[in-house]
């Protein structure tokens, strides 16, 4: 498999490469050359095989030239090790629950695969490798976790202070070890921003390793496609055509979605659901993309004002908006409206949702309105992560899971830093 650089095709990587160093030397994002198409003997049995050879079977199409079978296997067995469960709310209304892994949220899925491949990818090197990544929310927690202890690999993270949840924060903070999590005055546009300053700083490349855990990196973002074919492997046969609504910040979840459809996934459509960061929406709307200042809002993953994964976005629909628009609908939600959303979820179907997957909910049943599909959303963390939000009491709902408990007895350990790169700068030193 060939990577290419989508803001200058000429520049190409070998598989390595684009994982190891994440983004190409000119301003742009990898992407493979090409993709591969699943067999209609995939697709329609993937009811009848588990997630493990699913996962095998996609790794293998998509990476198979470069990783040999034992290798594939041995990275899906130590990656894939949670169920993704569809649950059905309504007659067409479904919610695919993704915070089933170690850290409660859906990076776990990418971050766990991207740490194995990085395994295997640096045996045998005798330089260490520095992963340098952005939080908006889960990321952190997920990559810490991948990460950890993880030989030859030291993990810097980067989120904006005050503005992750208090589980979120501590789940991030209290790794130690490889990994540093790195507290910043500023929003998850000015963690992104420096992350991307130090990627093409040639001073700083030029002595160390750098790599990055963020879906920017598509060794991150591939892995998410298991999960659409794992639940469309879940629905009935005759459910009818299947859209999907994701709840959207860097847009690298809603990208994958839209890989898996290129790769053979029947999905009619793919909803945008996005809080008032909808700079996407907008361009759905209008053709006109323009990042705007990120506004801090109580679905503090999806608080990005420049998605990252925007550009391949629209590389996959041939930069033309009205191929983006036959596939993509876009809707946006402000707090109340998520708020709302969440007690409805609750009074309706008796389901807890967290704030993001609300949002997702919004889009789904927006667009139900005026489309005949079975619908599914995406619940991308678990609703104890945002007890404020949700008003749920984890003594009265159930147990807290035995990980959060003890988090809360943990120390946080941060370095605190000004949005600054030269800041950045001398800490890498």
């Amino acid at each position: 498999m060939k990577f290419y650089n989508i803001s200058d095709p000429s520049e190409k990587a070998g598989l390595k490469k684009a994982v190891l160093t994440s983004l190409p030397k000119t301003p742009g994002l990898y992407m493979p050359e090409s993709l591969p198409v699943m067999s209609s003997g995939f697709i329609n049995n993937l009811g009848n095989i588990d997630q493990k050879e699913m996962a095998f079977e996609l790794t293998k199409a998509m990476l198979g030239d470069d990783l040999p079978d034992n290798a594939i296997k041995e990275i899906i067995d130590s990656s894939v090790t949670f169920p993704v469960p569809l649950v059905q709310l309504g007659e067409k209304l479904f919610v695919l629950e993704l915070f089933h892994g170690p850290t409660l949220a859906f990076k776990d899925v990418g971050a766990r695969f991207m740490a194995a491949l990085f395994e295997y990818l640096l045996r045998g090197e005798n330089r260490e490798t520095t992963i340098l990544a952005a939080t908006s929310g889960d990321t952190g927690s997920a990559v810490a976790n991948a990460f950890y202890g993880r030989q030859g690999i030291k993990v810097l993270i980067l989120y904006p202070s005050g503005r992750v949840s208090q589980i979120q924060e501590k789940m991030l903070t209290t790794v130690g070890g490889n990994v540093t999590a790195i507290e910043v005055d500023g929003n998850f546009d000015d963690c992104q921003r420096m992350v991307k300053e130090a990627f093409s700083d040639a001073d700083l490349n030029s002595r160390m390793n750098l790599t990055s855990a963020n879906s920017i990196n598509f060794a991150r973002l591939f892995p998410q496609t298991f999960y659409y074919f794992g639940a469309a492997g879940q629905l009935r046969r005759g459910e009818g055509q299947l859209s999907v609504s994701v709840p959207c910040g860097n847009y690298g979840n809603l990208t994958a979605g839209v890989i898996a459809s290129r790769m053979g996934l029947e999905i009619r459509h793919f909803i945008a659901s996005s809080n008032e960061n909808n700079a996407v929406t907008d361009y759905l709307s209008t053709g006109y993309y323009e990042p705007k200042p990120t506004i801090p809002t109580i679905t503090n993953a999806m608080d990005v004002g420049d998605p990252g994964n925007f550009p391949r976005l629209l590389r996959l629909f041939s930069d033309r908006h009205d191929e983006m628009t036959a596939q993509l609908k876009g809707y946006w939600y402000n707090d109340a409206q998520t708020l709302a959303s969440i007690d409805e979820l609750r009074s309706l179907y008796g389901y807890e949702a967290d704030p993001h997957g609300a949002v997702a909910y919004l889009g789904i049943k927006e667009y139900l309105k005026k489309h005949d599909a079975t619908g599914i959303f995406l619940e991308t963390a678990h609703p104890l992560k945002f007890q404020a939000e949700t008003g749920i009491n984890p003594s009265e709902k159930g147990s807290m899971p035995e990980n959060l408990k003890e988090l809360f007895l943990l120390p946080k350990k941060a370095i605190k830093m000004a949005p600054l790169f030269s800041e950045l700068k001398s800490l890498l030193h």
